[in-house]
């Protein structure tokens, strides 16, 4: 894993892939997008709201360039090609170029992520089916964790079919060691009524066994206070892990719990004595009491309808076409970081990532293509945190520190590029001889390229007029073009 190379409270504007080529690899803890769904709509923020005049359109188009960044994707994920050309084929040509535009940034975000990061994609039903399938190319079918539904209106009704009234998150790891910290809810008002009946000094309780089925050999199936659990085919149980024992260490109710008393009867003489075991006022097998404050409520679940989508009154509102609660992402964050670890969102829009992240005393980037998203970054951390002037506002393209020193040149590697591509062309494919060549940027420096070999080629003069400073997609669609009129001629 290598250092971030962005400081904490950073928002770019700008192209997010591009900004994302210019972050060192394996330096992100966390990745949340809520990218624009492919929905063939048009969004903006009403006037007079703290959002006005951020708007997006979120239709895609196919063009010569993006079908040669298809092309560019089959040498690094054939997988990842297949995909998109299906899409291509069953839904159509702007699903593909939606797809191609998300493949490259997801590419990007795999490579941030440090080993034990995750990453949350929020979509709704226009394209997570093909989204899936990109993810799965990327990370890996084995690294899906979860699909999360979150219910983000009650009710809508939709002309011939089903209210969408859901959108879906989809959680991946980067490996099969990620960091996990399971989120609870508090339990239900009447549930606790319900079961949590009981009630003495310590507060509310509920009655547990302790006995558990099967017969036992040893002391634990021996009877004790007059009453043998075999004969019913089972034997005593207490607890020496989880939340009630946490309970009973944290509290002192019982000195040394449990390592001091060895045996299951030992721990049952100190479990009444402590006043945990409740016993029948008219006879009958003794249970232990189970009080409510042992418990941390019920583990969060992959079907979200607790958190309410934001209403037009909230204090939280700015009027950005499609902001979320901060109690999601807050439950997102909590979930899969720890404090001081990074957050990224490269589409984070009206900054709701972003105050999340520092509510939890994590660190955090953001990157958005409008200038207002900084506006709004800086408005609502100044209302929630107080934070004033803190928010570092970048317009330029990130540099590594991850891959060594970077030459001053990229011609430094025309020998071995020569050998590397066998005298041959880049671009047009050609054999020359060394002197014809000049050696190229494959990422321009302008889009966030370096002069390290991995981003250096050969081509021809031709190809590098034609190429400029432009991305190597650019001279290949231009060639496949000039290659389609040939053989009409």
């Amino acid at each position: 894993m290598t250092s971030l190379n962005i400081e904490n409270r950073t928002i770019f504007e700008g192209d997010n892939l591009e900004i994302l080529r210019g972050i060192n690899s394996e330096s992100v803890a966390l990745v949340y997008l809520d990218p624009p769904f492919n929905s063939n709509a048009n969004y903006s923020a009403p006037i007079g709201s703290k959002a006005a005049g951020a708007a997006f359109k979120d239709s895609w188009t196919l063009d010569d360039i993006k079908d040669a960044e298809h092309l560019e994707l089959a040498e690094k994920n054939e997988a990842l090609y297949q995909v998109i050309d299906m899409a291509g084929i069953v839904h159509g040509k702007s699903m593909k170029a939606y797809l191609i535009m998300m493949s490259l940034r997801v590419i990007e975000l795999h490579r941030i992520l440090k080993p034990t990061g995750s990453i949350y994609l929020h979509v709704d039903d226009a394209a997570s089916h093909y989204l899936k399938m990109v993810m799965d190319a990327v990370f890996g079918k084995d690294n899906f964790q979860n699909e999360i539904i979150w219910q983000r209106t009650n009710t809508r009704s939709d002309a011939q079919k089903y209210g969408r009234i859901h959108d879906v998150l989809m959680f991946y790891s980067k490996t099969k060691v990620y960091t996990w910290n399971t989120v609870f809810l508090p339990h239900d008002p009447e549930y606790i009524k319900k079961f949590y009946r009981h009630k003495d000094k310590r507060g509310r309780y509920r009655l547990g066994d302790l006995t558990a089925a099967g017969l036992s050999g040893g002391e634990s199936g021996r009877e004790w206070r007059g009453i043998d659990p075999s004969g019913v085919g089972r034997h005593w149980v207490t607890p020496i892990k989880g939340g009630m024992s946490d309970f009973i260490i944290e509290n002192n109710l019982i000195p040394n719990w449990p390592e001091a008393y060895p045996s299951s009867h030992d721990r049952l003489n100190a479990l009444d004595k402590a006043g945990l075991v409740y016993w029948p006022k008219k006879g009958g097998k003794p249970q232990l009491k189970r009080y409510l404050a042992s418990t941390k409520g019920n583990a969060v679940c992959d079907i979200i309808t607790d958190i309410r989508p934001l209403s037009a009154a909230s204090r939280e509102k700015t009027g950005y076409p499609t902001q979320k609660p901060l109690a999601l992402l807050n439950r997102l964050i909590e979930a899969s970081t720890n404090p001081g670890d990074v957050v990224l969102d490269p589409f984070c829009g009206c900054a709701t990532t972003c105050v999340a992240a520092e509510t939890l005393g994590r660190e955090w980037i953001g990157i958005d293509l409008s200038e207002k998203a900084v506006e709004l970054v800086d408005s609502r951390l100044k209302d929630h945190h107080g934070l004033f002037g803190q928010i570092i506002a970048r317009k330029d393209t990130p540099k590594r520190t991850d891959m060594g020193d970077e030459p001053k040149s990229i011609a430094v590697h025309k020998n071995v590029l020569y050998g590397e591509q066998e005298g041959h062309c880049a671009g047009c494919k050609t054999h020359f001889e060394m002197r014809h060549f000049q050696v190229d940027h494959i990422i321009p420096k302008n889009k966030g390229g370096t002069n390290h070999e991995s981003n250096a080629q050969l081509l021809c003069v031709n190809c590098n007029q034609i190429k400029g400073d432009r991305p190597m997609a650019y001279l290949m669609s231009r060639l496949v073009k000039r290659s389609v009129q040939y053989y009409e001629v």
